[in-house]
Order: structure tokens, then C-alpha cells, then sequence
């Protein structure tokens, strides 16, 4: 195992995406990602349903921050790895929640109540 200052889970389903195959590739995107930056010290890890997104996307989570993303597609992805891992800046309209903070985007009906 290399040398690691991050570490990226990323769930593959089944639930995000039919039979998981979508999430699946979105997690080889997020390996060839990391290893063209062979300067990055992460580690990614896929799992599976971590029944954090509710079916909306695959769900990539960021530590030591501990910020969890709702990742729709590659796009997103290249994103997380880009903006947040290489540039150290949080990719804010994707994050839905962050360790010790509780959801930052709450769902409509949980903020009317």
C-alpha cells in the first residue's frame, strides 16, 4: 500500500445506480483519476451501500475531513479528485454532509418541519 494522507471511500451500490454498474465505473474514473496525479497520497477504497444518498447518486467520502459527496456522474468525480484533492478546495455544491455537522443540505421537508 502506498503512502496515504486521504483516503476516499466511494460506495458502489447497489442502490445509486442500477445493480451498482454505474457506480462501479464511476469508481474506476475515480482510480484512474488519482493515478494520473502520482503525487496525490490517497488511497480509495470502494464499498458498498452506505444508505447515505437515498437512491439520488453515488456517495464519495473525503478523510481526514470527513466531507461526504453525492457524485451523479464522472463529471463529479474529476471534480472531487481536482478541486478537493489536488487543489485542497471543498467542492461545496456537492457536498451534502460533514463529519460532526449533520446534513448541510438538508432535504425540503426536513427543513419546513
Amino acid at each position: 500500500m502506498r503512502t496515504h494522507t486521504r483516503h476516499v471511500l466511494m460506495c458502489v451500490g447497489p442502490r445509486c445506480t442500477e445493480n451498482g454498474v454505474l457506480a462501479e465505473s464511476m469508481f474506476a474514473v475515480l482510480g484512474e483519476q488519482i493515478d494520473a496525479r502520482p503525487e496525490l497520497r490517497v488511497k480509495r477504497t470502494r464499498t458498498h451501500c452506505m444508505v447515505a444518498c437515498k437512491a439520488q447518486a453515488p456517495v464519495v467520502v473525503v478523510y481526514p475531513e470527513g466531507v461526504w459527496y453525492r457524485c451523479e456522474d464522472a463529471g463529479a468525480i474529476e471534480r472531487v479528485v481536482v478541486e478537493h484533492l489536488e487543489g485542497g478546495r471543498e467542492v461545496t455544491d456537492l457536498i451534502f454532509h460533514r463529519l460532526g455537522s449533520g446534513d448541510v443540505n438538508p432535504e425540503p421537508e426536513a427543513r419546513d418541519a
